[in-house]
Parts: structure tokens; sequence; C-alpha cells
């Protein structure tokens, strides 16, 4: 049981990127809003947003990305074909390049990047759990390494994409995205605004018997209130197991899964023993939402509030 267990937890690694993070880099995390873009003499950031020096190369024509998030930032910002390797998880972005190679974030093969010479690692903190920081050797090696932390909020992806776009001496690029999503966010805002009577939510993207879901202090969280919906779980923080007796006692009006990993997931919910009860499986208001959109904390958080809004609120003008 505990082997399986452990497969459906690795199996939940896009969605759960926060827990993984060491108390270490959680604090220093908390200084991206004041340090992780200071420019240095050069112009280019001198800390990253988990508050570590670097030191950022002048040009940059290398990339590999250690983090799915980042990966579809840099594609997004058309750096695409500067990619040399990426991370397991990145596999299924479109638009990748062909003839990558493939890293496991959590223990990459240091041996092989160094052969690569790559300009610069983008990292998640999945790299450095339990503040072992595997990436640091390669320093040494002139290769510059930079620690994203997973985003807690959606103030935290902008900063994220500005403090990418600052390594690249590309700002405009990143200052077109985030004008972007802010644009979309405020419309889908606007008509969240409008609903009266709000729905209950509940988001599970960790199936049965291991259900994971999430209360307040994350970007998923925000997501449900700004489509004009409340969490059913806000009574809790931050990226949580949960039991069934718990979303059967919170009733909600609607369920949205974003599980990937069991073939039918909308069907996998209704069919659980005592869910009949719920309000949501009662009237069929059990709805998937695109995986990777609202499991990577990056621009394409705006399709998944799309297919949400979509999904909550039908009827809307």
């Amino acid at each position: 049981m505990r082997k399986n267990k452990l497969i459906v937890l690795s199996l939940l690694l896009l969605g759960l990127l926060l827990v993984a993070c060491s108390p270490e880099k959680a604090e220093q995390s908390s200084e991206i809003n004041t340090e992780a873009n200071s420019p240095g003499e050069t112009g280019l950031p001198t800390t990253d947003p988990a508050g570590n020096p670097i030191t950022v190369p002048d040009s940059i024509e290398r990339i590999v990305s250690l983090a799915p998030s980042t990966t579809e930032i840099l594609i997004e910002m058309g750096y695409g074909d500067r990619l040399v390797a990426v991370d397991t998880q990145s596999k299924n972005i479109e638009a990748l390049p062909a003839n990558l190679v493939y890293l496991d974030l959590m223990s990459p093969d240091i041996e092989k990047l160094i052969e690569m010479k790559p300009d610069i690692i983008y990292a998640s903190t999945m790299s450095a759990i339990g503040g072992v920081d595997m990436l640091s050797p390669l320093t040494e090696f002139g290769i510059s390494v930079v620690y994203i932390p997973s985003s807690e909020s959606i103030e935290r992806i902008y900063q994220d994409i500005e403090f990418i776009a600052a390594t690249l001496k590309d700002e405009e690029v990143g200052d077109r995205i985030i004008r972007e999503m802010k644009s979309k966010i405020e419309e889908i805002r606007s008509i969240g605004g409008k609903v009266k009577d709000k729905k209950s939510v509940y988001f599970e993207i960790g199936a049965a018997p291991y259900i994971y879901s999430f209360g307040t202090g994350v970007f998923l969280n925000e997501m449900i209130e700004i489509i004009g919906a409340e969490n059913a779980l806000a009574d809790q923080a931050g990226w949580i197991s949960v039991s069934e007796e718990v979303i059967i006692s919170k009733n909600p009006d609607v369920i949205l899964t974003n599980v990937n990993y069991i073939e039918d997931p909308v069907q996998e919910i209704k069919s659980r023993s005592g869910w009949d009860a719920i309000k949501a499986v009662k009237e069929d208001r059990v709805y998937y939402i695109d995986n990777m959109a609202s499991s990577l904390p990056n621009h394409n958080i705006v399709k998944a509030l799309e297919e949400m809004i979509a999904a909550v609120y039908p009827e809307r003008d």
C-alpha cells in the first residue's frame, strides 16, 4: 500500500511543487518581491527568486529548464530553439524542439549537464529537496544556475515571468505576456464579479484513495475566487490531503478535477461510494479542467480560468 501511495504522489508532482520546498528555500523565496530582479552593474539580475546570489551571463544561447512551468514560459517568449535539455515532466509540452535531452528534475545527471555546457539552468526547488543543492557544483564550470520556487500566487507568477525575461534581457516580451495575462484575467474577473449566487467548488488534484486538493494561499484558490465562486475548502490552507468524508460534508455545488493519470477522472468521482449524496454529483456538475494549464504556475492559467468559469457558470452572460 505504501508503494502505491508513493506512485500516486509522484504523479501529483506538477500540482504539489510547493509541498516539496524545503524550509530554507521557502524562507528565501519570500524575498522575490524586492530582490529577484534587482539589476547589477550589467543590468542583469543578481539574485534569483529563491534569494540566492547569481551571476547571469551576458549572452545566453544554450538553456536548460528543469521546471515545466519555466519551459512553457521560455517557449512563449520565443526561446524554445535555445533549449538543449528539459525535465521529463516537460515532455508533453507543445512546441518543444526535437532532439532534446530529458533529465530527472529531482536528480539530474550532473555529468551530462557539464558535457552539454549550457549557459544557464532554470531549476525549481524540486532540484534542491531537503536543502541539498545538487546543481551548485555546476557554477564551477561557468554554468549559471537560478532557482525559481513554485509560485503561490498570481502576482508571483508575474514576477517569475519578469525575472526570466530580465535574465534574457528581453523585458519587452515579458511585459507583453504579463499585460495579456492581466487583461484576460480582469475580463474573467469582471464576469465573476457579477455573479449573485456564488457556487461552492471542490477542485481535486489527486484522485482516491489518496485525495489531494487545496485551501487558501495558492494560486488555484485565487482562480476560484476570480471566476466568482467559493472554494469548498477555504477553511484550510495550502496543498492538502483530504478525506472523502470531508468532501461529502462540504456538499459542493460543483466539482472540478485536473487529474490526468487515470482513465476517466470525472466518472471515477461520480462512482465513489457515498458521493451520490453530493449536490455536484446529483446534478451532474463534475468537470475536467486541463491539467497542464491548471497545474503549472505561468501564463497558461488563463486557459484554465476560461475552462473553470465555463464549467461553473455555463449560463453567464
